[in-house]
């Protein structure tokens, strides 16, 4: 069968001939419709990532939709290595169907950042109820802007989007957030956050990035009184995978710090959001931008890191 093949770390995926998957016990053959290039499968790709096998050569892809043998289009991921989800077929376990009027390319393209936010917003309501102010870290990219909308779905008052860019967090404005500009400087990040709180902790604070962002974040957080709790969810390392966390911060309010990623999610609990992001987007609630290629253009799709999100489709 023809895949995107990556064939050695650090390698962009070629079109290619590989192996085809062999339907083990559980699992059944499925037809590629739509998978979208993410973040974390550029990551893994690259070897670099937490999860990463560094075992090549593989074909990327972490997610996708695809039509099963009776043409049941579904949603499926988690494919054993070597193999992923950019292939013509692929041996799936666990599927989703898709509801009437679903579109393929925006629900493969937005799952995986959308759910990314969707966890951490569905957890804290379960445990805290309804966070009343969310702030988010590296709100201009696209799981960031997914982000705004999935608070605001979730019926949040305010929603403070920090992140770099005039126009882009003019584009988040528009999808209902506050904005804060940061530059890389942190102490004068830190005096941007902390006149955005306007004196209160939010409830909830979504972090793609780390690293410095997120030390300017603490120090905001720091110096705003203890009046209410705050969780701190890490979900993306952008600028830097280690951030230094004040003492003070922890000890001067109840502070919950977490991690939302691979390993830290209960799989029942997210395969079972899944099914609900699924209809958000059909029902229009969330908006994803996405951009079709034919996995034949596996090269030109990968290339396209900025913009809509890159989605392949079967062809």
């Amino acid at each position: 069968m023809k895949a995107a093949v990556v064939t050695t770390a650090g390698a962009a995926p070629e079109y290619l001939d590989f192996p085809e998957p062999q339907a083990g016990p559980g699992l059944q053959i499925v037809d590629l419709v739509a998978s979208a290039i993410h973040p974390i499968v550029r990551h893994k790709a690259s070897g670099k990532h937490y999860s990463s096998t560094g075992q090549y050569p593989l074909v990327p892809g972490v997610d996708a939709v695809a039509r099963t043998a009776d043409g049941t289009l579904v949603y499926t991921g988690e494919i054993e290595a070597p193999w992923g989800t950019y292939a013509e077929r692929m041996a799936v376990a666990l599927t989703l169907p898709l509801p009437d009027g679903a579109d393929p390319v925006a629900v493969a393209a937005g799952i995986n950042p959308g759910m990314s936010s969707w966890m951490p917003l569905i957890t804290h309501k379960d445990e805290h109820g309804t966070p009343d102010t969310v702030m988010i870290i590296g709100v201009t990219g696209a799981a960031g802007g997914l982000a705004v909308q999935n608070a605001r779905a979730l019926g949040v008052r305010r929603v403070i989007g920090v992140g770099r860019g005039v126009d882009d967090l003019k584009r988040v404005a528009g999808l209902g957030a506050e904005t804060v500009e940061i530059t890389g400087d942190k102490d004068a990040d830190a005096a941007a956050i902390g006149a955005a709180l306007d004196g209160k902790s939010p409830d909830l604070v979504l972090d793609f990035l780390w690293g410095g962002a997120a030390e300017s974040a603490f120090q905001a957080l720091a110096d705003v009184p203890g009046n209410g709790a705050t969780s701190y969810v890490e979900i993306g390392s952008v600028i830097s995978e280690q951030a230094a966390v004040p003492a003070s911060l922890l000890r001067s309010r109840p502070f919950r710090l977490r991690g939302s990623g691979i390993g830290s999610v209960d799989m029942r609990r997210y395969f079972a959001e899944v099914g609900v992001y699924v209809q958000l987007i059909t029902d229009g609630k969330v908006e994803v931008d996405a951009q079709a290629y034919p996995l034949s253009r596996i090269s030109e799709a990968w290339a396209a890191t900025a913009g809509p999100r890159p989605v392949l489709i079967a062809g």
